[in-house]
């Protein structure tokens, strides 16, 4: 394979950006600061439009032998059902964010790349061949990597981003919102995702295997509200996570791109974060393919498509996500009746069956 990018960053982004390579014909270097991956589980949600990219690779074969189909979501208001949106033929798993990050390292060791672990990027030069990356590896080791192209996969608080200068513009949530995974035995249906609306609040649940759920919100006595029915058992994981919606200043600045996380950051609401960042690893990767066999300019075409997607994802989540959390409280008392009518419209009912499985704009690379 022809020598490609050097990828910072070894979550779903950068590992889908070195698959995505790979099936190119080019092979990219992939390196992480964390000694392992992350244990841990924040992203669930795998849409129609990933499972479409990771086809080719039989990745997407992979992720629906080992996920489970999602068939709708069903909404509350105070645990009494008032809508449902089914998918209908789109295609929504389940599955941790652990076990699709292991699928794709399965999947890169055929074409035999492994991701270096513990080497963390700490600054980097451009000139008129490509760029040159300081690299810190564990045992105190620095390195000078040079690479034709980079691509910052780090994540929210990315390193390259910072080392480019880009800003990362946007506004913050005021309120935490806890996470846990937990033992339940419950009434709710696996099969489709559950949306609550309470006062001033929504919590949202979704069985990640049998008689173990995800439940998180913006409310903090989320386990006092629970659907009645519903005895909890243990509590496996907690954790708590703030919202904001940024997207960076640039994606491309010379020949070093940014994807996923470091490129634009959204709530959880609507499940297109780690969708939007494999998303992105697609169009990186066809562009820079075409900017090593001698079309530079295609890497600026990478950044003029992507920021088209951006802005209006991020765009379309927030607005979710304003009506998700029912504040102020006009809103919150409008809810439960808004959207059984917004779903009986079925423009309205495409348009956010479109947004939750990804289908929403085109992914393009030309």
């Amino acid at each position: 394979m022809a020598e490609g990018p050097l990828i910072v960053g070894a979550g779903p982004t950068g590992l889908a950006a070195a698959l995505f390579l790979a099936e190119k014909g080019v092979k990219a270097r992939l390196i992480d600061a964390a000694p392992a991956p992350e244990q841990q589980s924040r992203a669930l949600a795998i849409n129609t439009r990933t499972l479409d990219l990771l086809a080719p690779s039989g990745v997407a074969n992979a992720l629906e032998s080992e996920g489970r189909r999602l068939r709708g979501v069903r909404f509350y208001q105070e645990w009494t059902e008032v809508a449902e949106l089914r998918f209908r033929e789109r295609r929504m798993i389940a599955l941790p964010q652990t076990r699709t990050e292991a699928i794709l390292r399965a999947a890169l060791a055929r074409h035999g790349l492994v991701p270096e672990r513990g080497v963390r990027f700490e600054a980097l030069a451009q000139d008129g061949v490509g760029v040159v990356a300081t690299l810190a590896h564990e045992d105190g080791q620095r390195e000078k990597a040079r690479a034709p192209i980079l691509l910052g996969a780090d994540g929210a608080h990315s390193r390259v981003r910072a080392a480019l200068g880009i800003g990362f513009p946007g506004s913050a949530v005021p309120e935490a919102w806890p996470l846990c995974d937990i033992a339940l035995d419950t009434p709710l249906g696996p099969d489709v995702a559950h949306v609550c609306f309470q006062k001033r609040g929504l919590i949202f649940m979704l069985a990640l295997a049998p008689g173990v759920w995800r439940a998180f919100g913006n409310l903090p006595d989320l386990l006092d509200r629970l659907p009645p029915g519903t005895r909890p058992g243990a509590t496996l994981w907690r954790s708590s996570f703030h919202i904001s919606h940024r997207i960076a200043i640039r994606e491309v600045r010379g020949r070093v791109a940014l994807a996923g996380d470091a490129a634009h950051l959204h709530s959880p609401v609507g499940a297109r974060g780690m969708n939007l960042g494999i998303e992105d690893a697609y169009v990186f990767a066809a562009c820079a393919a075409e900017a090593l066999a001698g079309r530079p300019g295609r890497l600026d075409e990478y950044g003029r498509l992507r920021r088209l997607t951006h802005e209006q994802v991020v765009g379309r989540v927030r607005a979710l996500t304003t009506f998700a959390r029912g504040r102020p409280a006009p809103l919150g008392a409008l809810r439960p009746w808004l959207l059984p009518l917004a779903l009986r419209c079925p423009p309205l009912a495409r348009a956010l069956r479109d947004t939750l499985t990804g289908l929403d704009h085109p992914a393009r690379a030309h």
